[in-house]
C-alpha cells in the first residue's frame, strides 16, 4: 500500500497542532495550499511550526462566531510546511501539503496569540494512502467542468486538466472551486476520495443547472 509523502505513521501524528482558521479555504490530504502570512499571531504560528514538526491545521470558522476567536468546525486538515520564504516586508510565503484530517478534541490556552488544539486523528487513517479508488465519470466531469469554469470566469489549461491523474484533479478542484463554506466543509468531511469526487461532481452540476435556469428565466 502506498504511503503518505512524509512516511509518517498515523499513530505518530502530533497530539496537538496550531490551527489557522480561514473561511472558504480548504486543505485536503496531498493537496498543496499556498498561504501569505502577515498577521503577527500567524507569523508566530509559522515560526513555532518551523521550529518543531512543521505541522499546521487548516480549519473553517463556523458562521456567526463572535469576536476574534469564533467557534470552529469540528474537522480540519493538517498540512506540513513544504516550502517557505520570507519577504523583505516581514511576511512569510508558505506552502502547506495536506497530510491528514483531524477532529478537534479541545482548544488549548496559549501565550502566542494563535489558536492550538488537541487533535484526534482516529478515523482518518486512509488519508495517508494515495491509492484510494476514484471511479467518477471523467468525461462527465470534464464536460460540466468546462461549463462551470466559463460560468465562474475561471481560465484553465485544458490539456493539463486532461493529463492530470483523477485523484489529484478531484483534490485540486475541491480546493480551488469557489464553493461556499458549508459546501467546502462537506467536501472535507466526505468519507473517502470517491465520495468526495461524487459530491464535487454534484456541486458543479448543481451550480451549472441553477445558472442555466436563471439565464432562461431572465429571457422571459
Amino acid at each position: 500500500m502506498s504511503q503518505n509523502p512524509f512516511d509518517l505513521p498515523h499513530d505518530q501524528l502530533p497530539e496537538t497542532i496550531p490551527v489557522f482558521p480561514l473561511t472558504g479555504v480548504l486543505l485536503l490530504p496531498r493537496g498543496k495550499l499556498p498561504l501569505n502570512i502577515f498577521e503577527p499571531r500567524y507569523l508566530n504560528m509559522v515560526q513555532d511550526a518551523l521550529a518543531t514538526n512543521r505541522m499546521i491545521g487548516m480549519v473553517q470558522p463556523r458562521d456567526g462566531g463572535p469576536g476574534a476567536n469564533p467557534p470552529l468546525y469540528d474537522i480540519g486538515c493538517a498540512g506540513r510546511i513544504t516550502s517557505f520564504s520570507e519577504t523583505e516586508d516581514g511576511r512569510f510565503l508558505i506552502t502547506l501539503t495536506g497530510v491528514s484530517r483531524f477532529r478537534i478534541v479541545q482548544e488549548m490556552a496559549t501565550t502566542r496569540f494563535y489558536r492550538r488544539v488537541v487533535a484526534d486523528w482516529a478515523g482518518f487513517a486512509t488519508d495517508l494512502n494515495d491509492d484510494a479508488p476514484c471511479d467518477v465519470d471523467r468525461g462527465r466531469l470534464d464536460g460540466v467542468l468546462r461549463a462551470y469554469f466559463k460560468q465562474q470566469g475561471i481560465s484553465a489549461n485544458w490539456d493539463s486538466v486532461a493529463q492530470a491523474p483523477l485523484d489529484r484533479l478531484v483534490t485540486s478542484l475541491a480546493m480551488i472551486c469557489p464553493f461556499d463554506a458549508p459546501e467546502k466543509q462537506a467536501l472535507l468531511e466526505s468519507p473517502d476520495l470517491n465520495a468526495r469526487a461524487q459530491l464535487l461532481l454534484a456541486l458543479v452540476e448543481m451550480a451549472v443547472h441553477e445558472d442555466g435556469e436563471g439565464s432562461s428565466g431572465s429571457r422571459h
